[in-house]
């Protein structure tokens, strides 16, 4: 079943996507960028820098997605140790060919972790940070260094590890949210004039 699930994406990008310069330029760059978390660390220096209020979220996006690839790339694929989809043919750009296990996709792991640490309150960034880790995860598939399971696999794990960060790790309130609580206020307020101060 995952097996005839890889093969019909495989078949989808064959037909409708690789070969096309233009997609395969996109696709080729985008898992270019993603080695290593780049392209994180790139946008997460962006947030950093947009305003005082960023840099914790930048610092703590930085730290998540060097947390990530030390877990995934160690560990969880040691465990799975699964064959690479097999290609001989040419490819239309260079690309760094990885020695460790298929599954799952470290690329797919490492952009949702860190597209969900650096949508964290930043909404207005989200859909950028969220269609930028699909290109980036499928992108895989697209150059053949993945399965389309392995990228499944990672999207659902980095969904996990960006979450599990964000609770373990919060960020502290914004300006907005550290306003002063009104309830306390009025009883306050009702003590003052009970002791006439």
């Amino acid at each position: 079943m995952i097996e005839q699930f890889d093969q019909r994406v495989d078949q989808f990008f064959e037909r409708h996507l690789r070969g096309k310069p233009a997609v395969d330029r996109v696709f080729y760059a985008a898992s270019a960028l993603g080695d290593h978390g780049t392209i994180w660390l790139i946008l997460a220096a962006i947030r950093g820098l947009r305003s005082k209020d960023h840099w914790h979220a930048a610092i703590r996006a930085a730290a998540g997605i060097g947390a990530e690839s030390a877990l995934i790339n160690g560990p969880v694929k040691w465990l799975f140790r699964r064959a690479r989809p097999i290609h001989d043919g040419d490819r239309p750009f260079a690309l760094r060919q990885p020695r460790t296990s298929s599954f799952p996709s470290g690329h797919a792991t490492s952009a949702f972790c860190a597209a969900a640490l650096l949508s964290d309150g930043d909404p207005t960034w989200r859909p950028v940070y969220y269609g930028i880790a699909v290109v980036v995860s499928w992108s895989r598939v697209h150059v053949r260094i993945h399965h389309a399971s392995d990228v499944v696999g990672g999207i659902g794990i980095g969904v996990v590890l960006g979450e599990v960060s964000r609770r373990v790790a919060p960020l502290p309130g914004r300006p907005e949210e550290r306003k002063p609580n009104p309830t306390r206020r009025e009883s306050d307020r009702g003590v003052r004039s009970l002791t006439g101060t």
